[in-house]
């Protein structure tokens, strides 16, 4: 899949309207649902930077910005 959007819908699932609503959206077949038991926590997501790289460590904010680059 290419880069996709992240649309995040709160509402009161005892309101029918809005219950409609979100059963629409995942019959269309165009979305992907996420729900809250489904997504990384702030920790989970962290740690995965961690392991996969995506982190820097500088002594001070120029050391950083010449590790980036800027």
């Amino acid at each position: 899949m290419k880069n996709m959007a992240t649309i995040t819908l709160e509402y009161n699932p005892q309101t029918n309207g809005a219950l409609e609503f979100v059963n629409r959206i995942k019959e269309s077949g165009y979305f992907t649902i996420k729900t809250p038991s489904e997504r990384k926590s702030g920790i989970e997501e962290a740690m995965e930077d961690i392991k996969t790289g995506k982190v820097y460590k500088a002594k001070n904010v120029d050391d950083l910005f010449k590790q980036l680059e800027m």
